[in-house]
């Protein structure tokens, strides 16, 4: 992909394969590839119609360039001066004062991205990350013992996918016991609002904002205690945690934990329910891990990873005119990332249709294409991912999944059940 000077502009049609309508996004993955694909290989970069469903529909709003392609990808990621985050990373336009108290610095630009990300990271010392380790371990081996006690035909998302990451959340920045439930539903809701069997008849704006108000609400109780109580957790090395002078704001503090319940939550409960789905379809690839698990997890985990990729699209905006995988893109224009065909590009990976655990090299987007916004957990969900299935394939070796029932929509690949017998 290059980036260059825009010459000219005219109006330009939408492509005739529509990845904005609510019927391609409630079609399974394979199906939807079966359209990246044919994007990649003709018309790496498309021009698309605004989402239909949008959450707050803009008049103004003309449409969004689709990118299909790895590399593109990966170019757009790296460039944060010519590919802007601060307008957001959803395919809409969201009011400002939602923007950031949702997205925290994954709707940032520098300089203030670069400082915000520096406290955050200031936080995560050698010592936060063994600790977490330590507890991801532990309750790993208790959640899978819950689900092997609760009997065959449990719903695996339910009682194991969706447990782990709020328990880890909860012992990451201390959340108390009675409120760990309603964290995970307050974050479930922040990416299901446009999943109709998910909203049941209520309004999803409310949905959106009153769940994203609990979650302030949470953090600044705890950071507000932590001042006074501090405590080896997160939120107390968050408020006390300084780079250059710089410290966090009570309602960074707030952001910063919406994302963290947001991408804490999904990208290992979503992984790990395609994960055992792909582990009963593939039974030699499960025989295949299971006969050096130990050796060969770190590699399986990448794979889980790029087959399922829970998180599909990210959004970034044209700061200048500029030119995207040869097509003509305007200042102010979006331009969308579609993680879910990068990840199957075959021009980058090789057969990408099979699930292949030994795959080398596997330089999958799962957790973005690189460049200031690579995912700062990515470390907490590996370590997920390797002692969920650590402890699943121990205690439960002939685990099988049964048809999964999926959560419609275009941001994050969900699961909504999956029964498990074993």
């Amino acid at each position: 992909m290059t980036v260059s000077p825009l010459t000219s502009t005219s109006p330009r049609p939408y492509d005739p394969i529509d990845l904005s309508s609510r019927a391609f996004w409630s079609t399974t993955a394979a199906a939807r590839e079966t359209s990246f694909a044919e994007l990649r290989a003709a018309r790496p970069v498309s021009w698309h119609p605004p989402v239909e469903d949008s959450l707050m529909p803009d008049p103004e709003d003309r449409g969004y360039w689709a990118v299909t392609r790895h590399a593109d990808i990966v170019t757009i990621s790296k460039d944060s001066e010519t590919f802007l985050s601060g307008k957001g990373v959803l395919f809409e336009n969201v009011p400002e004062e939602l923007l950031e108290a949702s997205q925290s610095f994954l709707a940032m630009d520098a300089p203030r991205h670069t400082m915000i990300r520096k406290v955050v990271h200031a936080a995560f010392t050698p010592r936060q990350v063994r600790r977490i380790e330590d507890s991801i371990k532990a309750n790993a081996k208790d959640i899978v013992g819950e689900l092997r006690a609760a009997g065959t035909g449990a719903d695996f998302v339910d009682l194991c996918a969706k447990e782990l990451p709020i328990r880890t959340l909860s012992d990451m920045v201390g959340i108390p016991e009675s409120e760990r439930q309603q964290v995970a539903e307050a974050a479930d809701a922040l990416v299901s609002w446009g999943d109709p069997v998910y909203l049941n008849g209520r309004n999803p704006l409310e949905v959106l904002v009153g769940s994203q108000m609990y979650l302030h609400q949470v953090a600044g109780a705890l950071a507000a205690d932590r001042r006074a109580n501090p405590g080896d957790d997160l939120i107390s090395a968050l408020v006390t945690a300084e780079v250059d002078g710089d410290r966090l704001t009570d309602a960074e503090i707030a952001a910063f934990f919406v994302l963290l319940a947001v991408a804490g939550n999904d990208t290992t409960r979503q992984t790990a329910s395609h994960a055992v789905k792909a582990l009963t379809d593939f039974d030699d690839q499960r025989a295949w891990l299971a006969a050096d698990f130990d050796d060969r997890i770190p590699g399986a985990v990448e794979e889980f990873i790029r087959w399922a990729t829970p998180v599909m699209t990210f959004r970034r905006t044209a700061a200048v005119d500029c030119q995207v995988g040869g097509q003509d893109a305007a200042a102010g224009e979006k331009v969308v990332m579609f993680y879910a065909s990068g990840n199957f590009d075959e021009t980058v990976f090789d057969a990408p249709e099979r699930f292949d655990l030994s795959r080398k090299p596997n330089p999958h987007l799962g957790f973005g294409g690189g460049g200031r916004h690579f995912c700062l957990g990515a470390h907490v969900a590996r370590a997920q991912l390797r002692a969920l299935f650590g402890e699943l394939l121990t205690q439960l070796p002939d685990i099988s999944a049964g048809e999964p029932s999926y959560v419609a929509g275009n941001f994050v690949h969900g699961v909504r059940s999956l029964p498990v017998a074993f």
